[in-house]
Parts: C-alpha cells; structure tokens; sequence
C-alpha cells in the first residue's frame, strides 16, 4: 500500500496522541506505585522503560502489518490473511476478552464514582444500576458518533485528565522524601513487568487510527511514539512522588495497601497535608477510566465491524453499538466480579500474546514468507523481531509462573540469595 498523500490536520494528530495516551494511562495507574514500589525507584523505573520500549515496538510493527491490508482491515482480517485459521482463532478469543473485561471494569468503577459523585454533591442514593446505565450509554454513544467525534472528546477529556494530575502531583512535590528513593530490591522488580504492559496497552484500538490519520506512515508513527512517550513521563513522575512520599512498611505503607488491596491515593494523603489530594485523585480517576474506556470501545467497535462484517453506517453503526453496550452493562452492574477475577489473572498472557508475540509473527511471516511489500517497514530487521519477540515470551513465562504460584517459590530463593549476598531485603 503506498503513503496517502493526504495531509493530515496537526489537530488531528494531536487528537491520536491522546487517544494513544488515553487508552494507556487508566485507572490502574493509582494501584501502580503499590504494585511496583517495593522493588524501588529505580528497579521499577528500569522495568518499566523496558515495557515501554517493548509495547512501543510491537504497536510499530502491528502497523506496518495494518498497512499491507486495505482499509478498515482490523485485527481479525490481519491475523487470518498471514497466520490463518489458528490466529484468527486466537485473536477473536484473546481481544474480546481483553476488550469487553477492560469495558466491565471501566464501566463498574466509573459507575462507583458517579454514585460518590452524586451522593456528595447533591444527596442523591443512585443505584449501581444506573449508575452503570447512565456511563455506559452516554459515553458509549460517544462511540456511535464515529471516530472524530470520539477523538474530540477524548481531546478535551485528556486535557482535563492532565490538569487533575498536574494537580495531584502539585500537592504532594514538595513533600518527596529522596531517602525513600534510594531503596533497591531488584528480585521483586522482574515480577511487575506483566502488570506494566498491560500500562502501555492500546494496540486494541491502534487499527482504528490508521483510517483516521489518512494512512500517513509518519504521522502514524510519530503519533505512537508521542503517545507511548507521553503516557511513560506520566507514568515516571507519578512513581517518583508516590514512591517519594509513601514509606514501604509501616501502617500507612506500600505494603499495607497491597495487603489490603487499596490504591495508593488512600494512603498518600495521610502523608501530604492538604485535602486537595482526594479530591485531585477522584477528578484524575475518573477522566483515566473514560479516556481508557473511549480508546478500548472505539477499537472494539471497529474490531466487530471488521470481524462479523458489519457495516460501520446506519443500521450496522447502532448494531455495533449494542453489541458493546449491552454485554458491558449487564456484566458491570450483575457480574462484575467474574470479569474483574478473569481480568486480574489474565491481563499478562493477553498483552503478551496479542500484543506482543502475535505481531511479531505477523510481521515475520509477512516479510519473510509471503513477501509483503517493504515500502513502510520498520528498521531493525530480523534482530529487531527476535528481540521483541523474546521480551514477550519472558513476560508470558513468568506470568504463568505467577498464575501458577511458582514465581513466589522463584522470589523466595533470589531474596535468600541477595541476603547471604549482604543485600537488605524488604
């Protein structure tokens, strides 16, 4: 496929930016510190780069894979034109589980705020019903509106979203203790690398925006990297407060939150003296579910229309819209806890495997095998894809070592190691 020579608007592309760093900074962002602090600052940091370049890469190649297929090809059509029945089997499993238990979880925490919201400022006792109904549809018809209007609001939700954060990061900067950042304890470090893809995750949507910015490779390509980059200094300047400011043991620590499974927003404020920090951290909360949520259903919008050839006008716009509201609405506020439990277990060997190792595959047998046209191939060559490639298949390793328990076994012997080593551990 040769470069559309349509120009593609500055608006728009900053539109694509925040849709990519929308997607990526969710509501998971608050419980990250918790998951990632025990290791440390800099342990942390060092695996959290690695991420980032990993999710990045494999987002260009899954591109340059998009770009071989004409327009309005997702990841159905890719799968199934180069690695045949067995990816298009694969891909289907793996990206409606990851889409619709995302949309749940999104969808029921949103509805969590509304009824908080409600309650505080006007008295009113909402239901988790409608408060589940009431996100649900309204910013599930944003999607119905098409991936313009979606990119505006997004826009001016992510804008929204930084402000919130930027007040939340002011409220606590002052206070950053750097002796808490010099604690190091690398075995731990190895374990977050599953959780911290799922942090750089928006390959879902990625299809839907190579229509969007007019199939122009640059601007395709800058736009991932600004986005990735973007959400990895967010994410680098809110790991340095927290970690700075939250002590790892004691009653009101990194330990204690992930004991009792609350995020770090609950005990960050009992070591900053003001109370804009809760309210900081319920505005920035609920503009990263929505701007995650726009970004996961406006993938999974185009995924259905793609897979179940469904026309992305009229009748087919509404059909595809309920597809995705109503499965997500009735999950969200009667089974929430089924999708939340599969989503917990399963996020590492999703983003692995299809984000991850499945472009990688696509992109070898492509080149390599069926001899796609290289006009927008990405540099690296065969390093770069067996590289990429080997991160993903460590990460999906050690997630199942995680599922399986024996991580712990594997954390136990390395900690004893560093102890006779005379490292302190935590």
């Amino acid at each position: 496929m040769q470069e559309s020579e349509n120009s593609v608007p500055w608006s728009r592309w900053i539109s694509a930016v925040f849709l990519i760093a929308g997607t990526c900074i969710g509501g998971g962002m608050l419980a990250l510190p918790v998951a990632t602090g025990i290791s440390g600052f800099f342990p942390s940091t060092t695996m959290m780069i690695l991420c980032w370049l990993a999710m990045t890469g494999s987002a260009l190649l899954l591109l340059e894979v998009n770009l071989w297929m004409k327009e309005g090809a997702h990841v159905i059509t890719m799968a199934s034109t180069i690695l045949g029945p067995i990816g298009k089997a694969v891909s289907w499993v793996v990206y409606l589980f990851i889409c619709y238990a995302s949309l749940v979880a999104y969808t029921a925490a949103g509805g969590s705020l509304l009824i908080n919201a409600a309650l505080n400022s006007a008295g009113w006792e909402l239901s988790k019903e409608w408060a589940c109904l009431l996100f649900i549809v309204f910013f599930g018809g944003v999607i119905y509106l098409g991936n313009r209007t979606v990119g505006r609001v997004n826009t001016i939700l992510f804008v929204a979203l930084i402000v919130a954060y930027f007040a939340l990061i002011g409220t606590g900067v002052s206070e950053v203790n750097f002796e808490l950042l010099k604690h190091q304890h690398w075995p731990t470090s190895f374990l977050a690398i599953p959780l911290l893809l799922t942090t750089f995750s928006f390959q879902t949507m990625l299809p839907s925006l190579t229509p969007y910015l007019n199939r122009h490779v640059k601007s395709l390509r800058s736009a991932v990297i600004a986005g990735t980059t973007t959400t990895l200094i967010v994410y680098l300047i809110w790991q340095w407060m927290v970690l700075g400011i939250v002590p790892i043991t004691g009653p009101n620590s990194l330990i204690k939150a992930l004991e009792i499974g609350e995020p770090v927003t609950q005990f960050l404020r009992e070591h900053v003296q003001s109370n804009w920090v809760s309210i900081s951290a319920e505005y920035f909360a609920f503009f990263a579910l929505v701007t995650s949520f726009l970004g996961i259903a406006l993938g999974l919008f185009d995924f259905l229309s793609d897979g179940l050839h469904i026309p992305n006008k009229g009748k087919g716009r509404i059909t595809l819209s309920l597809l995705i509201i109503i499965p997500t609405f009735i999950f969200a506020a009667y089974f929430e806890r089924i999708f939340l439990v599969a989503l917990d277990t399963s996020g590492g060997f999703g983003d692995s495997i299809l984000n991850g190792i499945m472009p990688v595959l696509m992109v070898w047998v492509g080149r390599y095998i069926l001899k796609f046209p290289d006009d927008h191939r990405l540099p690296g060559g065969k390093v770069l894809l067996i590289s990429v490639l080997a991160f993903f298949a460590f990460s999906l390793i050690l997630e199942t070592l995680i599922f399986t328990g024996y991580a712990c076994s594997i954390f136990e012997a390395c900690e004893a190691f560093a102890r006779m080593q005379g490292d302190v551990g935590i």
